[in-house]
């Protein structure tokens, strides 16, 4: 089983949710930079129309700003989508190695998490595990 990255978000002192990002979800890195003033409607409809994806599948939407300091994630739940965004203080986000086809493509699980660690993703080495294939 892989890991899971557990987010709370805290309204007020007496509410919390979390939302969780998995193996099992499907992970699509938006191509070129996106102006992080953008919100979850425009967001939305790169995704549709750039992306070529649907924003509803609950698949995982990542968004990188220019100078590559800041990440959106956007997910759709089962009542409403989840915005994410990370702003570093120092460093950068490094673009993943890609076989890049039109509106986007996809990450998987460890590069999406090694990304977001700050790991060099060209001086990885990743050592072979054995995989079921069960997702």
């Amino acid at each position: 089983m892989g890991y899971i990255l557990l987010f709370t978000v805290r309204n007020g002192k007496s509410s919390a949710s979390m939302f969780a990002l998995t193996k099992s979800m499907s992970y699509y890195l938006c191509p070129g930079s996106v102006d992080m003033r953008k919100g979850i409607y425009s967001l939305y409809q790169i995704v549709k129309s750039q992306m070529e994806r649907n924003p509803l599948s609950g698949e995982v939407f990542i968004f990188l700003g220019k100078n590559r300091r800041c990440i959106k994630i956007l997910l759709w739940e089962k009542d409403g989508f989840l915005l994410y965004h990370k702003k570093l203080v120092k460093g950068t986000y490094e673009l993943p190695l890609n076989n890049s086809f039109k509106g986007g493509y996809g990450v998987d699980w460890r590069t999406f998490i090694l990304m977001l660690e700050g790991v060099g993703l060209h001086s990885a080495k990743l050592r072979k595990r054995f995989d079921s294939g069960l997702k």
